[in-house]
């Protein structure tokens, strides 16, 4: 970090694990925007930056849309008073509650995805040791039988 407390991009990369082209689309994008940008001209990031594009890291695996990540990004700015706002504080308060609750559902579902898979993976394990260990084959799967319509 400079003496000015500001990164350049490289810094920034290896601090939130990005890639170069993410920080710069999310740049695009209006979400994180470099706090300055050197006479040369290279983007320089504050701490306050790489506050936001961690919140974007944390939001993306949730399947966050880009005007979500910009809506919370917002409304954190306003509840901190980075920016001004028009909006009530209690209704700040009340989207920060609506996007918690949408965090803990996308939560509870990939929870759910992972236990699935895990299970699937589990499957693969035991199928593999039945046949390693001269098991069983593995089991046909059920038939469907069809019946007529009457």
């Amino acid at each position: 970090m400079s003496a000015s407390g500001l990164m350049q991009i490289g810094e920034v990369v290896e601090r939130v694990g990005y890639s170069f082209r993410t920080i710069r689309y999310y740049d695009e994008m209006g979400l994180v925007s470099p706090a300055h940008r050197s006479p040369g001209g290279f983007r320089l990031y504050s701490e306050m930056d790489v506050y936001r594009l961690l919140i974007l890291k944390r939001m993306k695996p949730l399947d966050f849309s880009l005007d979500e990540m910009r809506e919370l990004l917002s409304v954190l700015d306003a509840l901190d008073g980075r920016v001004p706002s028009e909006t009530p504080r209690e209704e700040l308060f009340a989207k920060l509650d609506d996007f918690r609750a949408a965090a803990d559902a996308r939560v509870e579902k990939l929870r759910e995805r992972l236990m699935m898979a895990e299970e699937f993976a589990q499957r693969l394990r035991d199928e593999a040791a039945g046949r390693t260990d001269g098991g069983s084959p593995a089991p046909e799967p059920p038939v469907r039988v069809e019946t007529p319509s009457s």
